[in-house]
């Protein structure tokens, strides 16, 4: 029996309380099928007991119930034992490390990403770190002008604001300075993000990535044991060569894609709150298809939304009954069950 006939067999269970298989979850890492005998090696990124036994459970009644498989034996490892070679003392009490990426440009993933960190902050105690060296937006979109204070040992304390710890290369340079790095000097800077901020005991880390798929995303990768990537689209079909080579970058280190989030879904009014479809194209839904991941959340345009990230206070904290409030809350429903 071949090892792809397998994969298709378990593409069929879906991950403990969600709709979504366990190989599109990424966690499936090996299959040795021998003379009737199949061992499946399982990499998951949580310590709930209960889920741990219910995957075990699911991926051994399914294979056992194939004819051509007379022993199923499943090895399960835990990432959330961390590889030493992917630790680093200040990130060490971070639960949970969520990317929020696009390989393209201007689709808004900096406003996702503070609008996700300040939802998630109204029940868990989160971080959120700007890793756009070239051009970081974290300084604005919060309102912070000043420096982080720095202890006797050199280690840098995160500015603290809206319940959130915030870092930002912006915070240390000053957010009109040009950046003309190259790439050895951006693999340090990104790496002193981790090893000097003092992050403290987080249960979120969100990560916003610069466009492209260069050296921070790479150096990222290689240091940190990411949870996994969200991945921030448009509706335009155009957009969706892009995403796939940042989707794909992910793949290759093994980094599971969680999801997508669609942005400028379409237009909300503000006199009259009627939607308008803006942008034609189904990009979300071409990639979801493709990639096997969920839409997690679709977000529409709204004038107040872009005036809340240009006044420096997250759009979500002031306008809670939205329905791109309600969109936020999608996705941290999506991520706590990680």
């Amino acid at each position: 029996m071949e090892n792809q006939k397998i994969l298709e067999i378990l593409k069929t269970i879906n991950y403990p309380g969600f709709s979504r298989d366990i190989v599109s979850f990424g966690i499936i890492k090996e299959i040795n099928f021998n003379e009737g005998k199949v061992l499946v090696t399982v990499d998951v990124k949580t310590d709930n007991k209960s889920q741990i036994k219910e995957l075990h459970n699911s991926i051994k009644n399914t294979l056992e119930n194939n004819k051509d498989i007379d022993e199923v034996k499943i090895q399960i490892l835990n990432s959330n034992i961390k590889d030493d070679s992917k630790e680093t003392g200040n990130i060490k009490k971070i639960k949970k490390i969520i990317a929020v990426a696009s390989a393209k440009g201007g689709v808004g993933k900096s406003t996702v990403s503070i609008n996700l960190a300040a939802s998630l902050s109204k029940n868990h105690k989160v971080g959120i770190l700007d890793l756009d060296i070239y051009g970081p937006s974290l300084p604005m979109i919060t309102g912070v002008d000043f420096q982080p204070k720095v202890n006797e040992d050199g280690k840098i304390y995160p500015i603290e604001k809206y319940n959130m710890k915030l870092m930002s290369f912006g915070f240390l340079s000053g957010n009109n300075s040009p950046a003309i790095w190259r790439g050895p000097m951006v693999a340090r800077m990104t790496s002193q993000f981790f090893d000097d901020v003092l992050w403290g005991d987080l249960d979120y880390l969100i990560l916003d990535l610069p466009p492209g798929t260069g050296d921070i995303q790479l150096t990222l990768v290689q240091k940190i044991a990411l949870t996994g990537a969200i991945i921030v689209t448009t509706p335009q079909d155009l957009a969706i060569i892009d995403v796939q080579k940042g989707a794909e970058m992910f793949k290759k280190v093994n980094t599971p894609v969680l999801g997508i989030v669609e942005n400028m879904t379409e237009f909300i009014c503000p006199d009259t709150q009627k939607s308008y479809k803006i942008f034609k194209g189904n990009g979300a839904k071409i990639l979801s298809k493709e990639l096997n991941v969920p839409i997690l959340a679709e977000i529409p345009i709204y004038p107040v939304l872009s005036e809340s990230a240009d006044k420096g206070t997250p759009f979500v904290l002031s306008n809670e009954e939205s329905k791109i409030s309600h969109q936020f809350n999608q996705i941290n429903t999506f991520l706590d069950k990680l």
